[in-house]
């Protein structure tokens, strides 16, 4: 392991672990309990996953993203083709939900091996305290 490529020696990479759900540590697809939802931990290896603080963040990126490359999309189609708007959201409704539940599933899984692999973890008072602060020192 270099500090340029955090993944353990014979891992996949970041990208196709969290396509795979696999567990940051040992390489077996415990990941996910349900679609997009952690397991507590890896039924391996036994990594606790709640550890990891991977938030909402993934859900407004990918709501905000995708939302708006399908109202381009449904634009473009409404003025192109001019179909009803019922067709419109028929087709639009099930491309907006798989790819925001699926780009969930990824990020999110992206998000916890790239915590877990940098070591990631939350700032203390040693991390944002200068050394000379106790001292007096500027």
């Amino acid at each position: 392991m270099t500090s340029e490529d955090p993944k353990p020696e014979g891992q996949p990479g970041e990208f196709q672990a969290a396509l795979r759900g696999l567990c940051p540590q040992c390489g077996e697809k415990t990941l996910f309990a349900g679609f997009a939802d952690f397991a507590p931990k890896c039924s391996n290896c036994g990594l606790d996953y709640g550890q990891f603080n991977v938030g909402d963040g993934p859900t407004v990126f990918l709501t905000m993203g995708i939302g708006t490359l399908a109202v381009l999309l449904g634009l473009w189609v409404h003025f192109t083709f001019e179909p009803p708007l019922w067709l419109l959201a028929v087709l639009l409704t099930p491309l907006i939900l798989g790819s925001t539940l699926y780009g969930l599933r990824i990020s999110k899984g992206w998000l916890l091996q790239a915590e877990y692999w940098r070591k990631a973890k939350p700032a203390n008072t040693k991390d944002v305290i200068h050394p000379d602060h106790d001292r007096g020192e500027s």
